[in-house]
């Protein structure tokens, strides 16, 4: 079986190293040269359209942005749906509206393609890991025969559902949660730095206790360490996915109170900081104290 990756950022480049580390022949795309140059390094072939990659292919992941760049690469001209051979699969792992995963769904109809809709969890450090978490949604015998393009790059394959959208509604319930917990955690680490407490004092109790957890563990870590860019997870992607969860409690007429204060508080931290990641919008609250937390103590700046 012969894979293909569209999209080679932090996630599709961790695709890509994890299906050629397992012995796939893997033909990739991206708009970056640096990065096309860093994929054939790593023992990719690069493609030089959406169909080449999919003339290549037995299953293709998607890894973009939105579901407009969803939607341009499989059902455009040139697009995957004609170019994959029939049997083949597209790998949807981009976070997109469960509404865009389903009329993707609806357009593909006939065209004997599958569409598996598994976005994905587990960062930049699952994906090149090889460790993700997969909310695979097809029908089983879709996804037992495309199940070992699947294990080579996720440790934990979930069957949320049989069609189009179930996966992408999973994976907008877990970004709510996890985006509460995000701003838990910056709005805690200004409450001690504002109040003098050590970023490693800090560290050691939350990580022991009950609220410990990975995003909360990794979020502290990397804020009292002073590391808000390049770290893998832009700014950008949370606050798209959060997007995706408050669209869908509309939708659904969910009230989504703590998900809709997350948001606001990743609103300001790209507004503020557009380059940062994540954890960068624990800034804007230390901008607003006069105080930053840092691993061996708090530190006081010009705010209040």
């Amino acid at each position: 079986m012969k894979a293909g990756v569209i999209g080679l950022g932090d996630m599709g480049s961790g695709l890509a190293k994890n299906l050629i580390a397992n012995g796939f022949e893997t033909t990739g795309l991206d708009l970056s040269p640096q990065r096309m140059s860093a994929f054939e390094d790593m023992g990719g072939r690069p493609a030089t359209s959406v169909a080449d990659v999919g003339a290549n292919s037995d299953a293709v992941y998607v890894m973009v942005m939105n579901g407009d760049q969803a939607k341009a690469v499989i059902l455009g001209e040139g697009g995957l749906t004609s170019s994959l051979k029939p049997g083949s699969a597209v790998i949807l792992t981009a976070t997109i509206k469960p509404r865009e995963a389903r009329e993707i769904g609806a357009a593909m109809d006939g065209s004997g393609i599958h569409l598996i809709d598994s976005p994905v969890s587990g960062g930049f450090p699952g994906a090149q890991g090889g460790t993700l978490t997969m909310m695979a949604a097809a029908p089983d015998a879709v996804l037992d025969r495309f199940a070992p393009v699947m294990e080579a790059v996720s440790a934990n394959i979930h069957r949320v559902g049989d069609k189009p959208g179930d996966g992408q509604t999973v994976k907008a319930c877990l970004q709510s949660l996890i985006g509460a917990q995000f701003s838990a955690t910056f709005e805690a680490a200004a409450l001690a730095a504002k109040a003098g407490v050590s970023g490693d004092v800090l560290l050691k109790v939350f990580s022991t206790s009950s609220a410990g957890c990975g995003v909360v563990n990794n979020a502290l870590q990397k804020i009292i360490d002073r590391q808000f860019e390049g770290t893998g997870s832009h700014i950008n992607t949370m606050h798209k996915d959060l997007t995706i969860s408050m669209n869908l409690g509309e939708e659904l007429g969910v009230p989504l109170h703590t998900a809709g204060s997350a948001m606001q508080i990743f609103h300001a931290g790209r507004t503020k900081y557009p380059n940062g990641d994540n954890w960068v919008c624990t800034r804007v609250i230390e901008d607003i104290v006069g105080a930053e937390l840092h691993r061996d103590g708090a530190r006081k700046t010009g705010g209040k």
